[in-house]
């Protein structure tokens, strides 16, 4: 790997600069805002509900834009122990047949400096926690906030609890993901999110009895990423923990009763959606014991992320939802922090017009690309449950094409998409924004 991503330094601040941030949500999204804001050089306290940090969920891919980020943060010697670096990923029908493939390494190097690696959810988020805190963030759990009070002038926002209790800031950044309760406050009305029609069943194995097999052993000695592509369906399934635990995600047409988002899974009824696929899929959901399943949602983008005092902003799954059939959905929100966090970077002052043209330029950065990454994320819901048959051999045809075309399944390598997602750099986002842009995004808001 060529290339080198320096680690931002903390700026040093006096008082009369420094903000007082409340982030509100400590998933991945919120603590990697608050390493950002953090850095920056302000104040932070990380308001969450739960009555314990801690990170569900089992496998996360992190393409190169989104270890850019991390790198940029510190994080690359810390997250390197928790690291499956898989070599490749293969597109397969859902007999088994190989499609197509794409070496990672050369992927990457188009971006240098970065890489593909999967983790466990829990690891990535523990490494976050690890960073926010040695930066100084401090983390208040049993914290739900139901309410966001904007002072007349603008300059001051209060966090309220559920409890009643109210938490002054500067700034309240809210990142409380998709079922956002802060996202409603932001609208002043109920706003559920949209479901897809596929849900989730999400799978870790360990990998000793997969040993045993070797049909399945070499998915554990040779790591890589590999999507099954079938009839309103499709699998996903990498090695983590250096190889004890087998991941593996199944999207499947949603069958969850209204209202529910997660409810405990069917072993015998999701093996029985698989049943006739690739033999080595019924064989590895012989091993599973229990399952969960996830309903799939996505947020459409909002008119405007922050409110017009400047003291109230939203970031990640609260605002931009995407379907995780682009692998981006996290990495979209770590962006998201990047970006705000370098936005704060920049003010020289508290003053609200200081905080409004930050959070300006935050949403100009992010806006477009956050929709687009939704819009892709469901044309890839169709592209990968395609039914046999002409559409299905035209979406293979294009996978096997060199170069193949835009628009094709395998978004990673898509020459339109590909620079775009994966060569996007946070730091060159903001710097591109100049007086007369910001001042051009006043006389738009306004």
């Amino acid at each position: 790997m060529s290339g080198y991503i320096p680690a931002k330094l903390r700026i040093m601040r006096e008082e009369d600069s420094k903000l007082n941030v409340i982030v509100v949500g400590a998933g991945l999204g919120g603590l990697g805002a608050a390493i950002s804001i953090l850095l920056a050089g302000h104040d932070v306290l990380v308001l969450e509900s739960a009555s314990e940090i801690a990170e569900v969920g089992a496998g996360i891919q992190i393409l190169p834009n989104s270890s850019r980020v991390l790198q940029s943060w510190g994080m690359r010697a810390a997250l390197s122990l928790h690291a499956t670096r898989p070599k490749q990923v293969n597109m397969r029908g859902w007999r088994g047949n190989l499609i197509s493939s794409m070496n990672f390494q050369d992927s990457a190097s188009n971006y240098p400096g970065t890489f593909y690696w999967d983790f466990h959810r829990a690891s990535l988020h523990q490494c976050l926690l690890d960073r926010a805190i040695e930066l100084g963030a401090a983390v208040q759990c049993n914290s739900r906030v139901v309410d966001v009070r904007i002072c007349r002038d603008g300059e001051r926002a209060w966090a309220v609890l559920e409890s009643g209790r109210e938490i002054e800031a500067d700034l309240v950044v809210g990142a409380d993901g998709i079922n956002s309760k802060l996202r409603e406050v932001m609208l002043g009305r109920e706003d559920p999110a949209i479901p897809t029609g596929d849900l989730a069943y999400r799978l870790l194995l360990s990998t000793s009895e997969m040993m045993k097999d070797p049909e399945l052993a070499c998915l554990v000695t040779d790591p890589q990423v590999n999507y099954w592509l079938g009839p309103d369906m499709h699998a996903v399934n990498y090695v983590l923990k250096g190889g004890k635990l087998f991941n593996m995600v199944l999207l499947v047409p949603d069958d969850m009763p209204a209202g529910a988002s997660t409810l405990e899974g069917n072993v015998e009824e999701m093996r029985a959606l698989f049943k006739d696929w690739d033999p080595r899929i019924p064989k590895l959901l012989s091993m599973c014991e229990s399952v969960f399943k996830w309903r799939l949602c996505i947020r459409e983008g909002l008119d405007s992320w922050s409110h017009a005092s400047g003291a109230f902003t939203l970031l990640g799954d609260a605002v931009h939802a995407t379907l995780p059939y682009l692998a981006s959905g996290a990495g979209m929100s770590l962006e998201d922090g990047a970006v705000l966090g370098e936005c704060l970077s920049r003010i020289t002052s508290k003053v609200s017009v200081e905080k409004q043209m930050a959070l300006r330029v935050y949403e100009h950065c992010r806006k477009g690309r956050t929709e687009m990454v939704v819009q892709r994320g469901n044309l890839q819901q169709y592209l990968y449950h395609l039914h046999d048959g002409p559409e299905q051999e035209d979406r293979d045809r294009r996978m096997r094409m060199v170069p193949t075309p835009p628009r094709e399944a395998l978004a990673w390598r898509d020459h339109e998409l590909a620079p775009k997602l994966l060569g996007y750099d946070h730091l060159k986002d903001v710097s591109t924004i100049s007086v007369v842009d910001v001042k051009f995004l006043e006389i738009v808001k306004d």
